[in-house]
């Protein structure tokens, strides 16, 4: 099964819309593609998700978690659990099991 991640983007007119990624997913991780889906599959943008895990303790940047959702950066184990409670899902879900 592949998961294609987009992007919201936002345009100079107010238009928001999907926007494919443009560089390849890495290998840091195991869970920034089902990130991405489980985001988007609840309607969140990422600064959403981003203040949602604040909450949860967990700080990280809008740049981070963009690596993060393209498997270019590792994922600590407290930022795992925050991720899968705050999206509703399982962390086995996020790791692919």
């Amino acid at each position: 099964m592949s998961i294609h991640p987009f992007r919201i983007i936002g345009s100079e007119t107010g238009c928001v819309g999907l926007k494919t990624r443009k560089l390849e997913l890495g290998t840091k991780n195991l869970v920034g593609a089902r990130v991405t889906q489980a985001r988007l599959a609840r309607g969140m943008k990422q600064v959403e998700l981003l203040a949602q895990l604040q909450l949860s303790g967990i700080d990280m940047s809008i740049p981070a978690l963009s690596l993060l959702e393209g498997q270019k950066r590792p994922v600590s184990d407290k930022e795992l659990c925050a991720l899968a409670d705050v999206l509703h899902v399982s962390v086995d879900w996020l790791l692919g099991r």
